[in-house]
């Protein structure tokens, strides 16, 4: 593979000195940009574009195309893997992902196996497809979803507002959420192995509904389960290490126990001053975020006034990976986050001197 050129994003992962703090943004290929809007016509559908290489590479690289991005991203989704596991995922026009088979009897339980990795050599075809494209431009993000915010979608048949059948299963029959969260475990470590075998050089844990949990259930039913696949990821490749991320939404309480399980750098949302965050970690792990993606909707003047306002809280030193706090919004104006990635460029250097 060719030599990275801006390893940046890298470097502030594992607290290495850097000359600025690196940007990317979560959901940076999406509907915002019109030129994604165009290739998810032509490819048909949003799964369309996900099992092409050849699309998913397209759109993986057309916001590094607009703006001066620190890292790419594999453009996927987290719930490639129960559609593995025979779930039948499909995407309902207005209303999201759906399955066709939840999980919420016993039998449908006990006969639930590990995602057969042959049934994602599409995504493992599109990260080797990403990193030959990037040419070493930038680092490439690999992903997934958590056990647990995969079980929620895997339980509940789609979205959930309350998630009151997992919350069921885990108060009356936990050995089955714990049997779906192990079987899920094990597909996911294998699937990011996978994904850092095809070249990805970072990969990130997205535990988005890890928040929805109480103070001993995330302990027991996000959290353990995390730290297991991060025992059992990759974690060097070619003399380099592979950085892991993990980001929990509304997990800002937890934060001390989330950098005990292993990874490098732990995801902040909006909610979490990220310099008390750092405090609280000292130098155990990097910090990734924690912009709110609705400030987007502001003036250029205000963008860059809150990206001041977070790299003055970071403070001085590396270890801070800028992003937004959850997934940038299908309606932000592709403008404005380009004046947001110029402005943490520009405003972050004097913190590297």
């Amino acid at each position: 593979m060719t030599k990275l050129k801006n390893d940046t994003f890298l470097r502030a992962l594992l607290k290495q000195p850097v000359d600025y703090t690196p940007i990317w943004m979560m959901r940076q290929a999406g509907r915002y940009l019109p030129e994604y809007r165009a290739t998810r016509a032509r490819a048909g559908s949003f799964m369309g574009l996900c099992t092409s290489p050849d699309y998913a590479t397209e759109v993986t690289l057309q916001p590094l195309e607009r703006f001066p991005l620190d890292a790419a991203i594999l453009f996927s989704d987290i719930l490639t893997v129960p559609d593995a596991m025979g779930l039948g995922l499909y995407f309902a026009e207005g209303e999201g992902p759906k399955f066709e088979r939840t999980l919420r009897d016993e039998a449908a339980i006990q006969a639930l196996e590990v995602a057969p990795l042959e049934k994602l050599q599409y995504v493992f075809d599109a990260v080797s497809s990403i990193r030959r494209a990037l040419d070493g431009r930038v680092p490439l993000i690999g992903f997934s979803g958590s056990p647990f915010t995969l079980a929620c979608y895997m339980i509940e048949g789609g979205g959930s507002a309350d998630f009151r059948h997992v919350k069921a299963m885990l108060y009356a029959r936990p050995e089955l959420l714990h049997r779906i969260l192990q079987i899920t475990a094990q597909s996911v470590t294998a699937y990011l192995n996978a994904q850092i075998a095809a070249g990805a050089q970072a990969v990130q844990i997205f535990d988005t509904w890890g928040g929805a949990l109480s103070h001993a259930a995330y302990r027991e039913f996000s959290l353990a389960y995390m730290q297991q696949i991060i025992a059992g990821l990759t974690r060097e490749v070619d003399g380099r290490r592979v950085p892991v991320i993990v980001f929990t939404k509304g997990g800002g309480q937890w934060l001390e126990a989330i950098a005990g399980i292993g990874a490098d750098c732990v995801g902040l949302d909006w909610t979490t001053d990220i310099g008390l965050a750092r405090a609280r970690v000292g130098e155990q792990v990097a910090l990734q975020g924690n912009f709110d993606p609705n400030a987007l909707f502001g003036s250029p003047a205000s963008i860059e006034a809150e990206a001041a306002r977070i790299l003055a809280a970071y403070g001085h030193g590396s270890g801070h990976v800028f992003n937004l706090g959850h997934g940038i919004s299908q309606f932000a104006d592709p403008a404005h986050a380009g004046a947001l990635v110029e402005a943490v460029h520009r405003l972050s250097r004097p913190y590297h001197q």
